[in-house]
């Protein structure tokens, strides 16, 4: 199938918005993906990660690539780090469904995956806060949706913060080895 859409994954740094033009007077002074990216006119990200998440993000010209992304069919891969020494306990809880605020009202997430994260080898280093602050945990977390800050609110409301969020996977596209910045051209 010949198609003239683009598709790119990019690693969306630390203190970048998701989007390429700025509409909003609010957002001023925010970086935006344009910063960084020459690419081709009408490329969209599929999805969002927020200002202080990082990790892979899709790009693409094609609605329909974007529709099917971001639809519950697609799994959304996050390593985080959080404030504390998560347990067992707080890993099942997440893995259950927790109840959060979205637009006002409680919603209960949908069981994911979820587990403590021992190798954060692929991870890029940034510093976050000195170690006197007290220990961290990193995990993972597989979500099939995607509500405005979700994964912030889950770890939060089991009283663990999050200090860092990176998505390394969405769906099939991996982050790899990919650095803050980085772009390829991808096939769909």
């Amino acid at each position: 199938m010949t198609t003239n859409n683009s598709y790119y994954k990019i690693y969306k740094p630390y203190g970048y918005l998701s989007q390429f033009i700025n509409n909003q007077n609010k957002r001023r002074n925010k970086k935006l993906l344009s910063e960084l990216f020459d690419l081709p006119e009408n490329v969209m990200a599929v999805g969002r990660l927020d200002e202080k998440s990082e990790g892979l993000l899709l790009l693409t010209t094609d609605g329909k690539f974007s529709n099917y992304i971001t639809s519950s069919k697609i799994e959304k891969e996050y390593h985080i780090m959080v404030d504390g020494t998560i347990t067992e306990e707080q890993i099942e809880a997440l893995k259950t469904g927790v109840e959060i605020s979205v637009n006002g009202k409680l919603y209960l997430t949908k069981p994911c995956l979820a587990e403590l994260l021992k190798d954060t080898s692929h991870i890029v280093e940034r510093f976050v806060r000195d170690e006197k602050h007290g220990p961290t945990s990193w995990l993972k977390i597989v979500l099939t949706e995607g509500k405005f800050r979700q994964v912030r609110k889950m770890t939060a409301k089991l009283g663990f913060p999050t200090l860092r969020l990176v998505r390394v996977r969405i769906g099939d596209y991996r982050l790899e080895m990919m650095k803050p910045g980085d772009v390829k051209a991808i096939s769909y």
